[in-house]
């Protein structure tokens, strides 16, 4: 079924016009203005307004290049006939930002969705990438539901060292231990240092960033295949002048986000991120996506798909490639083509009026990095949600890129109330670990972390890494980088900051993990359990004042997203009066 698109507007029906095209004071007032910015009538009266929200700035790696992109993107708005405006906004880097940019994902959210709401803009193209960029992107532009387009940032060039191709995360994590097994020194550290990210652009490997950019494109928010071009090929550049040139024309059809960010999209994102094998991460942000489309997202929804789809990316860090050999085997129409029997491919995109349309014609170029169906690189999607006693409402693990001999296994909990507190004790002889312990980390959920930051890949004792081990069973309330690896269980809910059962678990306990049964289970009687919560207390409010305090008020818990209660409440809001 091809979607039906709306008639064109006029200029008087364009959302601008009411700031623009009146008789009254305000809009005299309103293009006074716009003549003080060196605008002349003809560039933009009875023409769509575009924003351009821009995640840039001199501190994000991997948005560095944005601010050139964002000419791009109006130079196609100008050619397309409308009129853009660029604004700066919030910039999340997950390299800097402490103590995790997680923490302002949603404040990004409310400053898009204001942003678009409180100015004379028909339509918007949505600049981002680095992790929660992308979803505070699409959340704000979700609630606003305008007509919008999103340009991924683009994965950074391969890194390379001593002949060897390097994954940024994935092989930092690996030579860390490396160093701290002393197989390797300073020297290589440092030509390491200058290896592993070449470029502008977010992480190369399947990370947070290209899952989530892949779900963008999965969604049907992209140009097909945009969410895999390098940052710095330009055919990045020719991708965002042609999203410019699109977002016109989606602001004259009239096409709004809720006609394309419906139930069908999200679940073949959620298929497309588990056929993927992509970071657990993407879990919390889908589902809270969603929610602001009026779309009810659940552990449950990822487990079932989790079933229908197996793994086909054969990519970092779960596999062996990179996101430059993924765009040249392909890309996501490719990868997509391989799935097209579980996803719903009537629904309309922001390119054509169907995904069936979208993915007719690609082709796979490279069978090693996007496998068939017949040659998987593993038979169910790359993300196992956990239910038990420790974590009754949910907890994840990316199970493809564990040790499989630890995927059930039973050990003695070495529990750690905090991440310093691990930092600093995690070598003392005294704690006895080997390497059947299980580590346990509290603390370090949505309002413990604070925000949930990414501690979840424990780091090991070093006498276990000079012993060769290279994983263990590792527990927490914490998100861990796409890019990470191991046997580690996440986004345990609820958290141990509130009093869910992870604040009870004691040094000694056992904790039995069994992924093929979905099962996280805690090794102590339902009495035993019960009186440790009747006797656990509350931790004293990390904030007194500020945004921290909002957070720590407003946040949800992993399993319903991590949205601030306020922004994920169903409603409408009206547009403002421009007089």
């Amino acid at each position: 079924m091809t979607a039906e698109r709306p008639e064109e507007p006029s200029p008087e029906q364009l959302r601008s016009h009411q700031w623009y095209g009146t008789d009254g004071l305000r809009s005299f007032s309103h293009r006074a203005r716009t003549r003080q910015l060196g605008y002349l009538p003809e560039e933009h009266l009875g023409k769509p307004v575009v924003a351009v929200l821009n995640t840039w700035s001199d501190i994000n790696p991997c948005h560095v290049h944005l601010r050139e992109r964002a000419q791009a993107v109006k130079r196609g708005v100008w050619q397309a006939g409308g009129f853009p405006l660029e604004f700066p906004v919030s910039t999340l880097s997950e390299t800097f930002q402490k103590p995790t940019p997680m923490l302002y994902r949603n404040m990004l959210a409310m400053e898009t969705e204001e942003l678009l709401r409180s100015y004379p803009v028909d339509g918007a193209v949505l600049m981002g990438g680095c992790d929660k960029s992308t979803p505070a992107l699409l959340m704000g532009a979700a609630s606003a539901d305008l007509p919008a387009v999103f340009v991924p940032a683009g994965p950074m060039l391969p890194g390379h060292w001593r002949g060897e191709v390097l994954g940024s995360g994935t092989d930092m994590w690996k030579y860390w231990d490396d160093k701290r097994a002393g197989l390797i020194g300073d020297a290589e550290l440092a030509g390491l240092e200058n290896g592993l990210a070449r470029s502008p652009g977010t992480c190369m490997s399947m990370g947070t960033a290209s899952t989530l950019t892949a779900a963008a494109e999965a969604l049907g928010v992209t140009l097909p295949g945009a969410s895999s071009i390098p940052a710095v090929d330009s055919g990045h550049e020719r991708m965002a002048a042609a999203s410019g040139r699109r977002i016109v024309e989606l602001v004259r059809q009239d096409l709004k986000l809720s006609r394309i960010l419906t139930r069908e999209a999200y679940e073949d994102a959620v298929a497309t991120v588990l056929a993927l094998g992509g970071s657990t991460n993407a879990v919390i942000h889908l589902i809270a996506m969603a929610g602001r489309s009026g779309v009810r997202l659940t552990l449950d929804d990822f487990d079932r798909i989790a079933r229908t789809v197996p793994v086909l990316a054969d990519l970092r860090p779960g596999g062996r490639y990179l996101m430059e050999d993924f765009h040249f085997a392909g890309g996501l129409p490719a990868f997509l083509g391989q799935l097209t029997d579980v996803l719903h491919l009537d629904r309309p995109t922001v390119a054509h009026p169907t995904l069936r349309e979208q993915l007719a014609g690609a082709r796979v170029h490279n069978p090693d990095v996007i496998r068939p169906r017949d040659n998987p690189l593993a038979q169910e999607g790359g993300v196992a949600v956990l239910r038990g006693n420790l974590c009754p409402d949910g907890a994840v693990i990316k199970h493809i890129a564990a040790e499989p001999r630890l995927l059930r296994h039973t050990g003695p909990a070495v529990v750690f109330p905090d991440y310093r507190t691990l930092q600093r004790t995690i070598n003392d002889p005294g704690l006895g670990i080997t390497a059947d312990h299980v580590l346990v980390l509290q603390g370090a959920g949505p309002k413990g972390g604070p925000g949930m930051p990414e501690y979840g890949m424990l780091p090991l004792p070093d006498h276990l890494l000079r012993q060769g081990v290279r994983d263990m069973v590792r527990i927490s309330d914490a998100r861990m980088s796409g890019t990470s690896y191991g046997t580690c269980v996440l986004h345990i809910a609820p958290e141990s900051y509130v009093g869910g059962p992870l604040a009870l678990v004691e040094t000694g306990d056992l904790i039995t993990l069994d992924v093929a049964a979905r099962t996280l289970r805690l090794e102590i009687t339902d009495e035993e359990l019960a009186g440790r919560r009747a006797a656990w207390t509350p931790p004293p409010e990390r904030y007194e004042r500020g945004y921290g305090a909002l957070h720590s008020e407003q946040i949800t818990q992993a399993d319903t997203g991590c949205d601030f209660a306020f922004l994920a409440k169903p409603g409408k809001n009206p547009d403002p009066y421009a007089g």
